[in-house]
């Protein structure tokens, strides 16, 4: 009588993001994303359910810290098969195998093809691939893949000045070469896949924060939204915004200061930010922003944004004016009404001009945002203009769905007209 003993291998619930790489077939995966995105945590998901099948996974960082990432994410998960004594560990070589046979998952440090030698698999995974030699892939990687017709999967951020000084690429962009050759291939053998650290559910607020005040802007779009080419610097929407000036430390607003609030809806991803104005200056203080966990009520919203404004004694800030929504949101606008919180359709109709109402204020500047104001400074570093077929600007946001507190400010700045703001004391302009 023989017995079978059942063994389960638990690992994390995948992303969104790192669920479409897991779950396409194609034979050649690029993966460009954001750090901290979960790039490198998704495909050791990958790696593992891929070792379970009976695959030879070969999986390589030319860091330690990247292999560290991955290994220890193969550990968490496999040791329950360890136990059995069907497979053996070794820990120095970083590899777990199947007794007897040629099933294996290993970690290994490489950057080109002397240090991948002398290795072989049918899962071939090259993370960090925009620091590595080309000739990692070209003389070693896909050659081991050839007898078993074996799967291979790149993973990059777009190289910043941080990285420059590691990298072993003959050609620094040749990593984003690769991804426009896979986006173009039109056989199925290549897919790409993009996203950026906001789009990891898990990120932390303190991460956030470091982010937005350690990072120049060329960093933030490659290193955080995963933009290959440095010359996006000019395609920014919100490129009048000077962080040098305007980005700010925190302080009290005054109780006499109006306050405004800018919202965008939608179920999953509602948005609010909140302005307050200097009447002696002109200036305007972005000073809170709303972007709460998904599957809150509207009454929920409300209380949060009541909570805002709260003066800490039972008293909250009148609020002048809230703006926000298409026109084709009026029956949302009548939910938050009858929750107490009235928003108007803002009066400038269109992204476009709404946009140039808004690059008014930034180009005098008269937007002062908070640093702590970490997703809105992390959009107006990152919103960029869509680009055509001949690669030509267009009046389209790239991934507009995207930026849901540069639409608040949308709405509501593109309602105080950017030629009479600079007159400091024109009270008119708050007439509403």
């Amino acid at each position: 009588m023989s017995f079978v003993k059942e063994v389960k291998v638990k690992t994390r619930t995948p992303h969104y993001y790192q669920s479409l790489v897991l779950e396409s077939k194609a034979k050649r995966k690029i993966v460009k994303a954001g750090r901290r995105s979960g790039k490198t945590v998704g495909v050791a998901l990958g790696a593992i359910d891929d070792f379970i099948d009976g695959c030879r996974v070969l999986y390589a960082a030319p860091t330690g810290e990247q292999t560290d990432a991955f290994w220890y994410e193969v550990i968490l998960a496999l040791n329950p098969l360890l136990k059995t004594g069907i497979y053996k560990l070794n820990e120095t070589e970083r590899f777990i195998e199947k007794i007897g046979t040629q099933n294996r998952i290993k970690a290994k440090t490489a950057w080109n093809a002397n240090t991948m030698r002398g290795d072989y698999a049918d899962r071939l995974i090259l993370d960090e691939w925009q620091l590595m030699a080309e000739d990692a892939w070209d003389e070693v990687g896909a050659p081991m893949l050839m007898d078993n017709n074996g799967d291979a999967t790149f993973v990059y951020t777009p190289p910043s000045l941080r990285s420059s000084g590691i990298s072993r690429a003959r050609d620094p962009l040749h990593a984003a070469e690769m991804f426009k050759m896979a986006q173009a291939d039109k056989t199925g053998l290549w897919e790409a896949f993009h996203f950026t650290s906001f789009d990891n559910p898990h990120l932390s607020t303190a991460g956030l924060e470091l982010v937005s005040q350690d990072m120049s802007r060329d960093s933030y779009l490659k290193e955080i939204m995963a933009e290959d080419e440095g010359e996006q610097l000019a395609l920014l929407v919100y490129g009048a915004f000077k962080e040098a000036i305007c980005k700010v430390n925190p302080f009290p607003i005054p109780e006499h200061w109006p306050i405004y609030s800018g919202h965008d809806f939608g179920g999953a991803n509602p948005a609010a930010l909140f302005i307050a104005h200097d009447r002696d200056t002109g200036l305007y203080w972005a000073f809170n922003e709303y972007r709460p966990d998904s599957g809150r009520s509207t009454y929920q919203n409300v209380e949060a944004f009541k909570e805002i404004i709260s003066l800490g004694d039972s008293r909250v800030r009148d609020v002048v004016m809230r703006v926000g929504g298409s026109h084709q949101e009026d029956e949302i606008r009548q939910g938050y009404t009858a929750h107490g919180w009235p928003i108007t359709e803002p009066r400038t109709k269109g992204v476009g001009a709404q946009v140039d109402r808004v690059t008014g204020i930034l180009e005098s500047n008269r937007l002062m945002v908070f640093n702590t104001l970490t997703h809105y400074l992390g959009e107006l570093n990152s919103c960029l203009w869509k680009l055509d077929t001949e690669g030509k600007r267009t009046n389209e946001i790239k991934d507009e769905k995207r930026y849901h507190l540069s639409a608040c400010a949308r709405y509501l700045l593109s309602d105080f007209r950017p030629d009479t703001i600079v007159e400091q004391k024109e009270a008119q302009v708050w007439q509403y």
